[in-house]
């Protein structure tokens, strides 16, 4: 009998052992209690992402739901525009589309980081021309769930003093769970800019 009981106690003792140790493992290796880091996530663009952005409201779909009706924000999708497949026939025109929430600004990779001087400027811009130099009204960054891209931008408004700055981490793929998208385009400004080394939006 002791020596049942002693075993259930390492047993207990184990576990507790265990559940610590994956506690201590985060935030790379757990969706929860991922920290803010200190200026942009300049590491993967997927992967878990924090609770939080500092400076700025983190809204579930209820909420965009909400603000979409109240505050007619202005919606920025900053997902990496797909990339050629590999053996893709170069002969044949390469025409993917983009679906997202109607009435966005799509200007895919500006959440990417480091973004050079040039790039970044554009997308500050753009956003201020969107919002006509109004830093106080309603901006919604978003990308794909588990997307530091989207996390990323909201973090460069809140910088540059937008003090109604919302993150949407689940991004287009949440708003298709009770909404429908539509196909749009890149930002034609944003389009424009030229492409580091003449290529696309390298990170995904």
């Amino acid at each position: 009998m002791a020596y049942r009981m002693i075993r259930r106690s390492l047993r207990r003792i184990a576990a507790l052992a265990a559940s610590v140790i994956l506690m201590a493992a985060g935030p790379a290796d757990s969706p929860v209690n991922v920290p803010e880091p200190d200026g942009l996530w300049t590491g993967p663009s997927r992967g878990y992402t924090p609770a939080t952005l500092q400076g700025a409201k983190v809204v579930d779909l209820d909420g965009l739901d909400a603000l979409i009706a109240k505050a007619k924000p202005v919606l920025i999708d900053v997902a990496l525009a797909d990339q050629r497949p590999g053996g893709f026939p170069s002969d044949r025109p390469w025409l993917p589309t983009h679906r997202s929430i109607p009435g966005s600004v799509w200007m895919p990779g500006a959440g990417n980081a480091p973004l050079d001087a040039g790039h970044e400027a554009l997308f500050l811009g753009r956003v201020e021309a969107l919002t006509g130099g109004d830093k106080g009204r309603a901006v919604v960054t978003f990308c794909r769930p588990e997307c530091w891209g989207s996390w990323n931008a909201g973090r460069r408004l809140v910088q540059q003093g937008y003090s109604n700055v919302h993150w949407f981490p689940d991004g287009i793929e949440g708003w298709q769970d009770r909404h429908p998208t539509t196909a749009i385009r890149p930002d034609p400004e944003w389009e424009a800019r030229p492409k580091p080394g003449g290529g696309g939006d390298a990170q995904r």
